[in-house]
């Protein structure tokens, strides 16, 4: 988010200066967010990790890739979800890491898919194909709408 690798930053030490918004290449409002509310408060690395690290008010779930699949396989089969939307920590290596280790474990257990069951999302859901209006109208059926 910040666009500045803080590794092996001490915890409790301040921030590294932080680029300038037009230097990023990434989600600017966001880096713009965090670079502003740590500047404000003089947080630590620490402090940011307390404030962002919690999934911004979502369920976080951290650990190996067998506890990520155990903790989506009970929610899902709970009822208490019936789909998730994953946030990874960083991209585009966390949703790489996610991919190819937790939903490997997924489709083994049968809870993800292994193959689509069609070509585009209407038909991934099972939706008809609406008729083409210009086709309709070149076969002489009708006015366009």
């Amino acid at each position: 988010m910040l666009g500045t690798d803080l590794t092996g930053l001490p915890l409790d030490g301040p921030l590294p200066d932080l680029p300038e918004e037009r230097d990023i290449n990434g989600n600017k409002s966001r880096f713009t967010l965090v670079a502003e509310l740590a500047r404000r408060d003089g947080l630590t690395l620490r402090d940011l990790i307390a404030r962002l690290g919690a999934g911004r008010g979502h369920r976080v779930v951290a650990g190996t890739p067998e506890r990520l699949a155990d903790q989506l396989e009970e929610w899902f089969t709970q009822g208490a979800a019936d789909g998730f939307t994953i946030m990874p920590p960083h991209l585009p290596g966390g949703l790489e890491d996610f991919v190819d280790h937790v939903v490997p474990i997924l489709q083994r257990r049968g809870l993800f898919r292994t193959e689509y069951t069609g070509r585009t999302l209407r038909e991934h859901y099972g939706l008809a194909r609406p008729a083409n209006r210009l086709v309709a109208e070149a076969a002489g059926e009708g006015q366009p709408v």
